[in-house]
């Protein structure tokens, strides 16, 4: 979040925004000369209005203001396809809306952005570097970089057409050999994918981590000294063992620039390696009582014309707040929600004149509640503006209405609990009024084990497996994203557009507002 008044916090702490973040960063910085400042990817890509309705040109030139050395890409740099996370990377102005600054273009990022694991088919080559090597006097780090393995179920398809996205561990052992060809014996991975500890609420914490990570870096080479995660939004500070029984430290710095993980290495000049023993890190809060970056603040005053002129347009009215679902202070993706209800209600409605019978919405396509009280701008309570709408659903997806039979409706629901390794067990849908449906589901050390879905009606009619419904979802869903695969056996030929998701809940929010959350009743959980 680059703005100021970004509604993060870490417990009660009030944290984030971009201003913040880089003093923070200047204080941990002061007095050590042989510092980095990496990331783990997801630096762009379904981001808040502020940033996102400029293609995130803002959140590179604060990254470029933040002193960024490197970072691995992340499923969300691949939201908008991979031409353009290269126009990120190599500037240029958007092929589209073109320089939003006429004299002053796109210059892009100037740390690399890296993706060992993410290969042409044809070429065998990575779409950007697979590695970048610091020296530091005599003595060479490493950094690899890789996104996680089931980024194509994460955006849509049409945008890594002839793009191979490889196990993590397998292509970053592969690497080792060429490392220490060079002399190299110092390797941190910079790696898009996490874990979930059993206390999420301690920033510093590790204990009981599962998750994808595990099973990663349990297959990683000892010779890898680091491994710096994300993708689960979750903070923790881990050492575990790798394979030969030495401590390797594991770290997560949280999301949205709440949190910096700070970690010191000592290398042995004579080995050239890094001293694990020695490692030390420790997460911080990025709280907001130290002084705001001037550098940062001329960022956020650059582009506020630019956002203001439409973000403060008012769109609707709510008549209370309309959110997605929380286990305490993070989002839970595997709830039912009034966000993921509503947004399908409104695009149940926006398609009618498709006949749309039902809709359905995806959890991670919802980035942000509508809060009835108002926010700074001084909109009023219960006023939505368009930046607000925008926050709520950023990505821009096309709508589609689809026929299906019932056992395919079915067959969805079951397919919201997800595929064992996933980074989720469970991936709740939202569903529009009407469509109710029983739930009975096993969840076990973070996998979704079993589910069972019965008593599924439309409309108070139980719904018959070989008749044919007409279905609305986004084609980020209808590609089989989120590993909702049973989607792809509908015929493409068979789809009917249906405008912007974006516009169809704006459209919603003016024409039959004020709204009220709908309600979590639509799913019954059954024990």
């Amino acid at each position: 979040h680059l703005e100021r008044n970004t509604p993060g916090s870490v417990g009660t702490t009030p944290a984030g925004g971009a201003e913040f973040l880089a003093t923070h960063l200047a204080q941990l910085r002061a007095g050590k000369k042989n510092t980095l400042t990496v990331a783990a990817g997801d630096l762009i890509g379904g981001t808040p209005f502020f940033s996102g309705l400029f293609h995130d040109e803002p959140s590179v030139e604060s990254l470029n203001a933040l002193g960024l050395d490197v970072s691995s890409v992340g499923n969300h740099e691949f939201d908008e396809g991979v031409t353009e996370l290269l126009r990120m990377q190599h500037g240029g102005c958007h092929p589209v809306d073109g320089c939003y600054f006429p004299d002053e273009p796109y210059p892009g990022a100037d740390f690399p952005w890296l993706a060992a694991n993410v290969v042409n088919e044809d070429t065998g080559r990575t779409v950007l570097p697979p590695y970048w090597v610091k020296k530091f006097q005599s003595v060479k780090v490493a950094f690899i970089g890789m996104t996680l393995e089931g980024t194509p179920a994460l955006v849509a398809q049409s945008g890594i057409v002839g793009w191979d996205f490889q196990d993590e561990a397998d292509t970053a052992n592969a690497l080792v050999p060429e490392l220490k060809a060079q002399g190299i014996e110092s390797i941190v991975v910079l790696l898009h994918e996490g874990g979930i500890p059993t206390d999420t609420s301690d920033i510093n914490g590790c204990e009981g981590i599962a998750g994808p990570i595990v099973d990663i870096h349990d297959r990683l080479d000892p010779a890898i000294d680091v491994l710096i995660t994300g993708h689960t939004h979750l903070p923790y500070n881990c050492v575990l063992d790798d394979p030969a029984g030495n401590p390797r430290r594991v770290t997560s710095a949280y999301s949205f620039g709440r949190v910096i993980s700070e970690i010191n290495l000592v290398i042995d000049k004579k080995t050239r390696d890094i001293r694990r023993e020695m490692v030390t890190a420790v997460n911080h809060v990025v709280d907001q009582t130290v002084a705001p970056d001037p550098a940062q603040t001329a960022i956020l005053d650059k582009w506020a014309p630019l956002a203001d002129e439409l973000g403060n347009t008012v769109v609707g009215e709510i008549t209370a707040d309309i959110t997605r679902a929380y286990a305490g202070t993070a989002e839970d993706r595997g709830s039912e929600s009034d966000a993921g209800n509503m947004i399908a209600d409104a695009q149940l409605w926006a398609t009618a004149f498709n006949g749309a019978q039902l809709a359905l919405m995806n959890p991670g396509g919802i980035r942000a509640d509508l809060i009835y009280a108002s926010s700074p701008v001084g909109e009023g309570d219960g006023v939505v503006t368009y930046g607000e709408a925008f926050n709520t659903q950023p990505f821009g997806n096309l709508l589609t209405t689809i026929p299906m039979t019932g056992a395919q409706i079915v067959s969805i629901l079951e397919e919201q609990c997800q595929p064992a390794g996933s980074s989720r067990p469970f991936l709740h849908l939202g569903v529009s009024e009407g469509f109710t449906y029983d739930l009975q589901r096993t969840i076990t050390a973070g996998t979704c084990t079993s589910v069972t879905v019965s008593n599924v009606q439309l409309k108070g009619v139980a719904l018959d497996s070989s008749a044919t419904y007409f279905v609305t979802v986004n084609n980020f869903l209808v590609d089989g994203g989120d590993n909702f695969f049973t989607f792809e056996e509908i015929d493409p030929s068979l789809r009917v557009g249906a405008g912007i998701d974006l516009d169809a809940l704006i459209a919603y929010l003016g024409q039959e507002g004020p709204i009220s959350p709908p309600g979590t009743d639509r799913v019954t959980e059954v024990p």
